[in-house]
């Protein structure tokens, strides 16, 4: 019975210290996690301006020296007493229209050319896909964009991921000659659609539903900042 009682206690008390452990390790690591998230985020929109860096301190440094942040709403107005890093995408995207509010990233380049930096998020085939896509100070031609996901199939879906898609956005037009928003559509090679090959790039053979998040992502998360890009329009 004693032994039990020692054997109950004993696992019991190592529990108990396993446990400590475990939070003090947390706790302990914890700044290190957020700032190579943080990291992360700096470094993809980068990558949507053509920054092909790796070194941490340039991407910091460059990020720093080169990147405004800022938060503008759907009437083309800046919000104040919002920090981007406290905004969620996700959440903002799941409340009405009017009352989200949007990250933008300025860029600043050489010759005093500014890239739009806008943050994207949607759904692929198996989870969750994002990004950020850099508009040109004519807020109309695509510079650059950076795609990322969770889990979608390697080789299919996960394609987003790597340059050969995301290098067809190069210079493609969001705005028609109307001023109408179109958007990049992401859509078969042989489809047939109504818009010219300035405002679309080709979908992922094999990959149609994450085809479709991305290209529904697209028009989701960018027609939001087109109110502010009009008021920058008539400065």
């Amino acid at each position: 019975m004693h032994s039990n009682r020692y054997t109950f206690l004993f696992a019991a008390a190592i529990s108990v210290i396993t446990a400590i452990l475990l939070a003090f390790t947390s706790e302990s690591l914890k700044p290190l996690q957020e700032a190579n998230v943080a990291l992360d985020k700096k470094t993809s929109i980068l990558r949507s301006v053509r920054f092909e860096g790796t070194d941490r301190t340039v991407i910091e440094n460059t990020y720093a020296s080169q990147v405004q942040e800022m938060v503008v709403n759907s009437k083309g107005e800046e919000v104040s007493g919002v920090k981007t890093e406290d905004i969620v995408v996700k959440n903002e995207l799941a409340k009405p229209v009017g009352d989200r509010n949007l990250p933008l990233y300025v860029y600043s380049g050489e010759a005093d050319k500014k890239y739009y930096v806008i943050p994207l998020y949607g759904t692929g085939l198996w989870g969750p896909i994002w990004g950020y896509i850099a508009i040109e100070n004519d807020f109309n031609t695509v510079y650059g964009s950076f795609f990322d996901h969770k889990s979608e199939t390697p080789g299919l879906g996960a394609e987003i991921a790597e340059k050969p898609f995301q290098q067809q956005f190069q210079g493609k037009k969001i705005m028609d000659d109307d001023n109408q928003f179109i958007s990049v559509n992401v859509v078969k090679a042989a489809a047939k659609v109504s818009f010219g090959d300035e405002h679309r790039v080709d979908a992922i053979s094999g990959g149609t539903i994450t085809s479709t998040g991305t290209d529904k992502m697209l028009k989701v998360c960018m027609e939001p900042y087109l109110a502010y890009f009009n008021k920058l329009k008539t400065k």
